[in-house]
This record gives structure tokens, sequence and C-alpha cells, in this order.
């Protein structure tokens, strides 16, 4: 039985990951070299700080080429370009069939909940007008531990009610997030490919045209 769903922001009900990479791109040119979505696939689910050191380690900056000043400096840079960015955001920018999906989930008694990484999760609810969609939400300020650890995520269902955490179903559209559900002892339900996501119990395209209680069903038949 199914009594909480939980839900990361990027790429799953938002993309935000647009303005992340341009954020990140231009750092990247200001430090003299290029950042490529390729590279940019590697931030997926990971901090802002573990983002910044793989992005100058693909810059061959070894590990002491900056002080910690320096590199809080940058990664305060670059998340002021992305907040310039997020704060123009309107609901149109909600991904396709997630409005609907989330009243489907609500109406059938099953609570629900938003974890994610972003520091930056609030601005982009309230801008999107989804905050109230979730019963809690638990983001990158209220973490100690980023995914594939499934702290945030525990979390989440402490904040329902200590909702048993083989009652939960994650959506993530990373492989760290699918990971860190497992962790958690979670079932997941990936959104985006089966390639890239092939650890999740169930993978779907995105939400349009997808029914919550299918959903249910085909988890309920994988276990």
């Amino acid at each position: 039985m199914i009594r909480a769903a939980i839900f990361d922001l990027d790429g799953v009900i938002v993309d935000t990951a647009k303005y992340h990479y341009l954020a990140w791109r231009r750092l990247a040119g200001e430090l003299g070299f290029e950042f490529t979505e390729a590279d940019n696939e590697r931030l997926k689910g990971v901090s802002r700080m573990q983002s910044l050191d793989i992005l100058l380690e693909v810059g061959g900056f070894g590990a002491a080429a900056f002080s910690e000043a320096q590199r809080e400096e940058m990664a305060e840079r670059k998340n002021r370009w992305y907040v310039e960015s997020v704060s123009q955001m309107t609901p149109a920018e909600i991904l396709s069939g997630v409005p609907s999906f989330l009243e489907e989930v609500r109406a059938d008694g099953v609570r629900t909940a938003l974890g994610s990484a972003s520091r930056n999760t609030g601005l982009i609810l309230d801008r999107l007008n989804l905050r109230g969609m979730f019963d809690t939400v638990v983001d990158g300020t209220m973490v100690e531990r980023t995914k594939p650890d499934p702290e945030v995520f525990l979390k989440c269902a402490a904040a329902l009610g200590a909702v048993p955490a083989g009652q939960c179903v994650v959506f993530e559209d990373a492989e760290a997030g699918i990971e860190a559900a497992a962790a958690g002892g979670m079932c997941s339900v990936g959104v985006g490919s089966p390639d890239v996501l092939r650890r999740a119990d169930l993978v779907i395209p995105g939400f349009e045209g997808v029914e919550w209680r299918n959903i249910v069903n085909r988890l309920s038949m994988s276990e």
C-alpha cells in the first residue's frame, strides 16, 4: 500500500536544469574553458559545491587551484545568475501533465512531498504556484548529505507523519535519486530514459497521459 508520493523538483516537476546549465557554462566561460551539455549531465542530483568540483575538474583545475573562499564565491556567483533566471519563471514552465497527476495522487488520499537538493526550491514553487500541492517540502537547506544518500527522502517520510519507507514511492529523473530511494527502502519511478534509470522499479517518459492508479497497479505487479 502506497501512503506517500515523494517528488524530486528539477526534471520531474519543472525543467530548471537549463538554467543551472546556463549559469555553470557562464562560470566556465569566465574561467576560460567550455562546459558542454554532456559535461552537465554529471551534475544531476548532486550538491552545488560538488557540482563546482566537477566543473573545475572538467576545466583541468586541480583540487588546490582555488582556496575555499574562492570556491564559495564562485558557487555563490553561479547561484545569483541561476536565481535571476528562475525568478522570472511562470506556471507555464511546469512540465506537461504534472498538475493533473498531483491532483490525482492527493484525491486518492496519498500524502505528497517534495524532496530536492536545490536550495531555491521555495522560490521555484512560489513562482509556479505549486506549494499548496505538497504536504511537506524538504530542500537543500535542510539536509547534510546529498543523493545518493537517502536523507532527503527519509526526512520527507518523517515529516509526513513517519510514513514507513516501504509505503513511499519516489519520482526521480536522476540516477543518484533512484539510488537514494533504493538506499532508503523506497520504491521508485524514474521519469525519463530507461537506459539511464535502469535501477528504477518503473520508468515513465513523463506525466502527460499517465494516471496515478495505473502507476500504483504497475508497481504492485512488480513486487
